[in-house]
Parts: structure tokens; sequence; C-alpha cells
């Protein structure tokens, strides 16, 4: 669940090097797929997004990307309750084979088109 104050000691990324997440131009690239798998993704991101974090991969997504999608939804008062809402209406509808799965990255990307 997004709101459990310590999902941070469950990312993937806890045992390696923080430096290899605030890199720049194709290391990106890198950093992002880190967070492939992670069991704490959508929390990540939501935590980046709240926050305004401006550097570093959080979430498989860049500063960059962030931005652009702070910019394309500046009512969003809540990532966390907006992704945690996605996320509760996605497990509602039946499973979807791996090879359809989209990530959390594109669900947050399709609900700032909304």
């Amino acid at each position: 669940m997004i709101s459990d104050p310590h999902w941070s000691e469950r990312g993937l990324c806890r045992t390696g090097d923080p430096d290899d997440l605030f890199v720049e131009g194709a290391a990106q690239n890198r950093a992002k797929a880190r967070c492939t798998g992670c069991p704490v993704h959508t929390e990540c991101l939501a935590y980046a997004l709240d926050s305004r974090i401006e550097f570093g991969v959080w979430g498989g997504m860049t500063e960059r990307e962030r931005r652009a999608l702070l910019r394309r939804r500046p009512t969003v008062a809540s990532w966390r309750r907006l992704l945690e809402a996605a996320r509760a209406e996605q497990q509602s509808t039946p499973p979807v084979p791996a090879h359809e799965a989209i990530s959390t990255q594109r669900v947050a990307c399709s609900l700032s088109a909304r």
C-alpha cells in the first residue's frame, strides 16, 4: 500500500550505490531499469512527485519526465492518492497477461492526459 511510511526499506535500490540513481544522459536509462520490478515503484514515484524532488531517478522516472508530468497535471494535489486510486482500479479489473501489462509509469503518464 502506498501509505506505508517505511516503503523505502523495501526498495530494490536500497542495496546499491545511491549515486547510481543521480546520473545524467544514457546512464539514466540504466538507473530507470533498476526500478523495473521494484515492489515499491509506485510509492517511490508518488513520493518524488508529491515532494517535488528535482534530482535523480525515482519510481522509474527521471527529473525531466517528472517535471513534464507535473506541468501536464498542475492541479493534482496528491500524487499518492491519485496513484493509489489508479492501482486500486487496476487491481479490481481481471488479471492481464504479463505481455500486455503496463507499467506504473505508463499509468501515471496516461493519467496525466486526462
